[in-house]
C-alpha cells in the first residue's frame, strides 16, 4: 500500500518510514522542509496552520499524521491554547479533510493518552473513559479527535486514532534523553522510595500498532490506547536504564510528598509530578481489535535506546 507519514523528519517520523518500507509498503514522508527524511520521496505539507488544500497525496490510500505542536517547557505566547488548537486542531482537520478529498481511504492520526487525564488512581486507564483532558496540549489533540469523527462520518473516510503514552526509542529527546543523561553522569537520584507505576511505549512497539492500523480490515471506529504493557516506577525506570548502561545508579530514599514539596518551592510541579504520579494504560483492547502484539520488550527497547545514546555521546 502507498503510504504518506505527515512528520517523517521526526522522532517517530523517521522511525515509521523506514519501519513501513521494511513491510513492503511505498512510503511518501510528508515534512515542512525539503530534503529532511531521506532516502524516502518527499512531499512538502508546509505549516499545518496554513494549509490551503494544495497537497498532492501522490496517490496514497492511507496517510499516518504524526506532526503536531507538541508540549513546551517556558511557552511564550500569550494564549497557549490558542496556539495549540491552531495546528493541533485546526490544522489536523484541514489536513484530514485535503486527504479525503483527494481520495484517500484511512486517515491514522496519533493523538495522546493524555486525552484521559493525567495521572490514574486504583486501576488503568481503558477503552470507554470519558476523557479529560488538563492542559492546553491535550485539549487541541481531543478536540483534533472530535474533528475527525465529525469527517470520517461526513465523507466516509476510515479514521483510526491512536492514544500512546510517552514513547521512547533510539534518538529520543525529551525527558528519557534528560533522563540517560542523568545516569551517565551517576548523579544521585531522589527516587529510591517512588514505588508508582507508569506506561510507556517503545517506538518499534508503536510503530507496528500504526502498522496494523494502516493495514487492518476494518477500521476500529474507538480511539485505540496504546502501551508496552510492563509498567515501570520512576525507580525500575532509572534502574532500567542503568542497566543498560552497565552503569550502576545513585538512588536516595527520599519521600514523594517531600519530593512535591521541592516542586511547589521552585515551581515544577508538573514535572515533580510525572515522577512521583502514576498513569498505567490498559491497551488489551487496542491489541485485540488490531491483532497487534508489541515486537518489543520494556528491556529490549531501552538497551537499543541507551546503545544509540551513548553512541552519540561519544
Amino acid at each position: 500500500m502507498r503510504v504518506l507519514v505527515v512528520g517523517a523528519s521526526g522522532f517517530v517520523g523517521s522511525h515509521l518510514c523506514r519501519y513501513l518500507a521494511g513491510k513492503d509498503h511505498d512510503v511518501l514522508a510528508g515534512v515542512r522542509l525539503p530534503g529532511t527524511a531521506a532516502p524516502f520521496d518527499e512531499i512538502r505539507i508546509g505549516d499545518l496552520s496554513s494549509l490551503d488544500g494544495d497537497v498532492d497525496f501522490g496517490g496514497c490510500r492511507a496517510v499516518v499524521h504524526l506532526a503536531a505542536r507538541v508540549h513546551v517547557m517556558h511557552d511564550t505566547s500569550r494564549d497557549p491554547l490558542a496556539e495549540f488548537r491552531r495546528v493541533n486542531t485546526a490544522g489536523t482537520e484541514r489536513l484530514a479533510a485535503t486527504a479525503a478529498a483527494a481520495g484517500v481511504r484511512r486517515f491514522v492520526y496519533a493523538s495522546t493518552i493524555k486525552v484521559l487525564g493525567e495521572r490514574t488512581g486504583e486501576r488503568p486507564f481503558r477503552h470507554g473513559d470519558p476523557a479529560a483532558p488538563a492542559d492546553p496540549y491535550a485539549v487541541s489533540k481531543y478536540e483534533a479527535e472530535q474533528a475527525l469523527a465529525r469527517l470520517a462520518a461526513d465523507t466516509g473516510m476510515e479514521v483510526v486514532i491512536l492514544r500512546p503514552p510517552l514513547v521512547y526509542g533510539p534518538r529520543v529527546g525529551g525527558n528519557v534523553l534528560r533522563a540517560m543523561r542523568l545516569v551517565r553522569r551517576r548523579l544521585p537520584l531522589p527516587v529510591a522510595m517512588l514505588n508508582n507505576r507508569r506506561s510507556m511505549l517503545g517506538v518499534t512497539n508503536l510503530c507496528e500498532a500504526i502498522a496494523r492500523a494502516v493495514a487492518v480490515d476494518e477500521a476500529p471506529a474507538e480511539p485505540l490506547l496504546l502501551a508496552d504493557g510492563e509498567d515501570l516506577s520512576t525507580r525500575q525506570f532509572f534502574e532500567l536504564i542503568g542497566r543498560a548502561m552497565g552503569a550502576p545508579v545513585r538512588l536516595l530514599p527520599v519521600p514523594a510528598a517531600l519530593l512535591r514539596a521541592a516542586g511547589a518551592l521552585v515551581g515544577r510541579s508538573g514535572a515533580v509530578a510525572r515522577l512521583t504520579e502514576s498513569l498505567e494504560v490498559d491497551a488489551s483492547r487496542t491489541r485485540e481489535l488490531l491483532d497487534w502484539t508489541p515486537p518489543l520488550s520494556v528491556e529490549q527497547e531501552m538497551a537499543e535506546t541507551v546503545r544509540c545514546f551513548l553512541e552519540s555521546e561519544q
